[in-house]
């Protein structure tokens, strides 16, 4: 019996190297795929266009990559509404905290050469890091604190899950905005003039929010990983980034600094008035720059700062279900991928899902409870954005809009149920 368990064990060992050692395949087009039931897929057409006659959403890019082959993307409704411009599958978006696994796997490839382990302190690079503190009591009034001491250093590994304890500026806890705010600590959307360590070492002279790996709290964190990125590579994130990942692997529209012969392509952002009405997001609204993709920038927010396509997103997401190759490039080594696809976490940060080195991670329980197959990795962006890539069902798909808030983000749910009822 014992026996039969190991040989068991080992099996499903060898199947899992397997699934993300199999044959590297760049994305095809126009190839068919017998797998895709072709009316059933198209029931996604009546449901955007059901959302887009509401007046729900004004613009939506989908695309879904299955073995590696395209059977899915399409623009609907309007890239810029007001100005009667039609959503293209190639038109640019804000990816905004996308752009986090960009860069976590940016840092793994430095992991790779040795540069540091996932439990070393950051301190080891970033002095200013070194004997942390924790916010004890808050006084709303004049935004004073108390503090005690870290029990011990934040890790890469800390960051790379969330768990450092950083918290966020704009959407973090109250005690903290307003301590962040105070300090001037940017949340790295539409930042184009600050020095990235100048900041971030700014940062560390506040408290985290709890003690280092006590739970998750999403924050500043790849932002900090940007910063030592930087400093690893003697190099800055954008040309670093570019270097490593985009022209390796053929991602020809993803930039911190877009172009301006592709300025046409960047898509509107939109909001909601108090009545839920979708109207254009304006800087005066929310303090932050619609247009700032175009605007040079020396500040490269790893958490935040990147413009994308659908399409070159795939091409990332691919690369991960490749085992880390993608157009004849080896970026990443199999076992690498395979520890960040794996939950790091001794609990469930959102009560229902793990977390690796740079994704949600899928649980057992989730799995049962909707559609994707445990183990799918995923995330999104905050101007509405979306990402999930299923190892299982061997599935890259991509839900793109340009609207925060959205009182009918049940689109997305939707969505996924018909992409998984359609295929045989």
């Amino acid at each position: 019996m014992k026996r039969f368990l190991y040989q068991a064990g080992w099996i499903s060992v060898c199947l899992f190297l397997f699934s993300i050692t199999a044959p590297a395949q760049n994305i095809q087009r126009n190839v068919p795929d017998a797998s895709v039931d072709r009316a059933r897929l198209d029931r996604m057409d009546t449901l955007i266009q059901d959302y887009i006659a509401k007046g729900w959403v004004n613009g939506v890019v989908t695309l879904v990559v299955h073995n590696g082959v395209v059977v899915q993307y399409k623009g609907y409704g309007y890239a810029d509404k007001e100005a009667g411009i039609r959503m293209k599958p190639d038109d640019l978006f804000r990816i905004a905290s996308q752009t986090k696994a960009v860069v976590s796997v940016g840092l793994m490839r430095l992991w790779e050469q040795g540069k540091f382990t996932l439990d070393e302190p950051i301190a080891d690079f970033m002095p200013a890091f070194r004997h942390m503190t924790v916010l004890d009591k808050f006084n709303a009034a004049d935004s004073s604190y108390t503090t005690v001491p870290a029990k011990r250093e934040i890790t890469f590994r800390d960051l790379l899950t969330h768990t450092s304890g950083i918290d966020y500026p704009m959407i973090g806890t109250p005690s903290m905005q307003a301590i962040y705010a105070k300090a001037g600590i940017p949340s790295g959307l539409g930042v184009a003039d600050y020095s990235l360590k100048e900041r971030m070492e700014a940062l560390a002279k506040l408290p985290l929010v709890h003690q280092p790996g006590e739970k998750w709290t999403y924050g500043l964190n790849i932002d900090l990983i940007g910063c030592l990125i930087e400093i690893m590579s003697g190099t800055d994130l954008e040309d670093y980034l570019r270097t490593n990942l985009f022209r390796p692997m053929g991602m020809k529209d993803t930039y911190f600094n877009v172009p301006a012969d592709k300025a046409s392509r960047l898509t509107k952002v939109y909001t909601e008035d108090s009545s839920h009405h979708v109207i254009p997001w304006t800087k005066e609204r929310t303090k932050v720059d619609p247009d700032y993709p175009l605007v040079h920038k020396r500040y490269f927010s790893g958490g935040a700062g990147l413009t994308s396509t659908a399409f070159d997103y795939a091409i990332f997401l691919q690369m991960m279900l490749n085992g880390g190759r993608y157009n004849g490039v080896q970026i990443l080594a199999p076992r690498t991928v395979q520890l960040m696809r794996s939950g790091q976490l001794s609990f469930l940060f959102n009560g229902a899902d793990n977390f690796g080195l740079g994704f949600d991670i899928t649980s057992a329980e989730s799995a049962r409870k909707g559609v994707r197959n445990e183990g799918s990795f995923s995330w999104g962006g905050f101007f509405g954005t979306t990402y999930w890539a299923d190892p299982v069902q061997k599935l890259v798909c991509l839900i793109m809009t340009q609207q925060t808030p959205n009182s009918h983000a049940d689109l997305e749910p939707k969505l996924e149920q018909v992409i998984y009822q359609s295929f045989h």
